[in-house]
C-alpha cells in the first residue's frame, strides 16, 4: 500500500503548477467564504434572540470575591460551582505547590502506560471509601466519565432509561452505548415504572438520573427510584456533580441527603466544583465495573492522565471536608438566608429550598442578559441563563450559593436584586 501511494504520487507531482495551486487555494477560499457567512448569520441570529454568551474575564483568584476585567474593585461571585470556597483554600492550593515539586507538571501518557502514580490511587481509594463503595476511577473530567461508562457496561441486549432532563454529558454518553434508550418523563415516577414493565425481556435495566438537576437545583425522587429498581430489578446510576462534597449532613450527596446511603449502584462525580475547583471526574462503585473501566472505557484509555497538581488539590480537598463537617451546615444557612429573603422581596426563585442553586426566574431571555449586566455595576458576578441552556422562555439568573459568603455577602446581593429589579419593572 505504501509504495503503491509512493508511485501514485509520484506520477501526479510533474503535473502540478503554480496555477494548480492557486487554483486550489481559490476554490478552498470560496469554500471557506461560504461557511464563514453561514457562522455568521447563525451567530447574528444568537445575537437578534437575546442570547449571545461573552465571556467575562477574571483577573484574580476563584473566590467569594473576585476581581474582573473592566470593573472597579472587588466583585462578589455569586454563579460559581465553588460551593464549599476551596478553590482558593491555602492549604488546597499548597498541596498542588508540593505536588508539582515532588511528582511533576504531569505525566505525558496515559494510566495504563506509564500514566499511573501512587497519589492518583491514594485518591482514588479515598474517594471509594468517602461514597462507601468498592473502587474508583478517576478521569480527566466527569464528562469523560460519563463518556466512558455506558458504552463499556451496556451491550444491545440491555436498557438504559434515562431522565429527559438529565446533563448533555450524560445524554451523548448513552448516545455512545448500543443499549435500547428510553427517556422518561422528568423526575416522573409512574412514567418510569412503565419504562422499567416494558423492558422485563431485557438483560440489564439501568436508570440513569442526575442526583440534582443542575439548571433548575431540583433533586431526583432517589429514594422512589431505588425502590423501582428493587422491585424490577434495575441499577441506579447517579451523577453527582452539583451534590458531592456540600449536600447532606456530611457532603456525601443526594443518597445521604434523602437517606438512601449505599442504595446506588454507581456514581459519577467531579473534582471540578466543590473539591477544589480544578478538573477532573471519577466512577465509583462495584469493583468488577471499575476494572472492566480500566480495560475498556475509552476517555479513560485514550486521555492523558489527572495532572499531578491537580490531583493533590483534590485530594487535600476531600480531606478538609470530611475533617469539617459544619461546611455543608454554612452552605444551607447561606441558602436559606438567600431564598428567604429573595421570596420576601417578591422574586420567583426555582428548586430544591435545600440546595444552593437558587434560580431567579425571570422568563425572558433579553431581560435576564441586562439584569446580569446591571449586577455587574452593583458589584455582583451573576450569569443570565438562556435558550438553548435552558428551555425557551425559562430564562433565569442562576445564582449559587457558598460556604465561603458571609451573611453581609448575601444580604449586599439581595438588596442589589431589589434594585435591579425595580429597575427593570420586574418588582414593583
Amino acid at each position: 500500500m505504501a509504495s503503491m501511494c509512493k508511485h501514485v504520487i509520484a506520477r501526479i507531482r510533474p503535473t502540478v503548477s503554480f496555477a494548480s495551486v492557486h487554483l486550489h487555494e481559490r476554490k478552498w477560499s470560496s469554500t471557506l467564504s461560504i461557511t464563514t457567512s453561514i457562522l455568521e448569520k447563525e451567530l447574528a441570529s444568537i445575537r437578534a434572540a437575546g442570547t449571545f454568551k461573552s465571556e467575562r474575564i477574571i483577573t484574580s483568584q476563584q473566590g467569594p470575591s473576585i476581581k474582573v476585567y473592566g470593573s472597579k474593585g472587588e466583585i462578589l461571585n455569586f454563579c460559581a460551582n465553588n460551593y464549599l470556597g476551596l478553590s482558593n483554600h491555602p492549604a488546597v492550593i499548597e498541596s498542588g505547590k508540593r505536588a508539582l515539586d515532588s511528582h511533576g507538571a504531569g505525566l505525558s501518557s496515559v494510566r495504563f502506560i506509564c500514566g499511573t502514580q501512587d497519589i492518583h490511587k491514594d485518591l482514588e481509594r479515598k474517594i471509594a471509601k468517602f461514597h462507601g463503595k468498592e473502587d474508583a476511577i478517576l478521569y480527566i473530567s466527569c464528562f469523560d466519565a460519563n463518556a466512558g461508562l455506558f458504552e463499556t457496561l451496556l451491550s444491545p441486549e440491555d436498557v438504559v432509561i434515562s431522565d429527559e432532563l438529565n446533563h448533555a454529558s450524560i445524554i451523548d454518553g448513552i448516545r455512545l452505548s448500543k443499549a435500547h434508550r428510553i427517556r422518561y418523563k422528568h423526575r416522573d415516577l409512574e412514567d418510569l415504572k412503565n419504562h422499567l414493565v416494558s423492558a422485563k425481556g431485557c438483560r440489564q435495566k439501568l436508570i440513569a438520573t442526575d442526583g440534582v438537576f443542575s439548571m433548575d437545583g431540583n433533586i431526583a425522587p432517589l429514594r422512589e427510584i431505588c425502590e423501582l429498581a428493587n422491585k424490577h430489578d434495575a441499577l441506579v446510576f447517579i451523577d453527582e456533580c452539583h451534590a458531592t462534597g456540600f449536600f447532606g449532613p456530611t457532603g456525601r450527596g443526594t443518597e445521604e441527603h434523602l437517606n438512601v446511603s449505599g442504595q446506588v449502584d454507581i456514581i459519577n462525580s467531579t473534582l471540578g466544583k466543590a473539591l477544589g475547583g480544578a478538573a477532573g471526574g471519577y466512577t465509583t462503585g462495584p469493583k468488577q465495573l471499575i476494572d472492566l473501566l480500566r480495560q475498556r472505557s475509552r476517555p479513560y484509555l485514550f486521555s492523558n492522565t489527572l495532572p499531578p497538581p491537580v490531583v493533590a488539590c483534590a485530594s487535600k480537598a476531600l480531606d478538609i471536608v470530611m475533617e469539617n463537617p459544619d461546611l455543608p451546615k454554612k452552605v444551607l444557612s447561606n441558602t436559606n438566608r438567600f431564598r428567604t429573603k429573595m421570596l420576601d422581596a417578591g422574586f420567583t426563585v426555582a428548586g430544591d429550598p435545600c440546595h444552593p442553586i437558587c434560580p431567579v426566574m425571570l422568563g425572558d431571555a433579553r431581560l435576564a442578559s441586562q439584569f446580569s449586566e446591571q449586577m455587574l455595576e452593583q458589584g455582583i458576578y451573576v450569569i443570565g441563563f438562556s435558550y438553548p441552556v435552558v428551555p425557551k422562555d425559562k430564562a433565569r439568573i442562576r445564582v449559587q450559593i457558598s460556604a465561603a459568603h458571609t451573611e453581609k455577602d448575601i444580604d449586599k446581593a439581595v438588596d442589589a436584586f431589589i434594585k435591579i429589579g425595580r429597575n427593570l419593572k420586574v418588582l414593583p
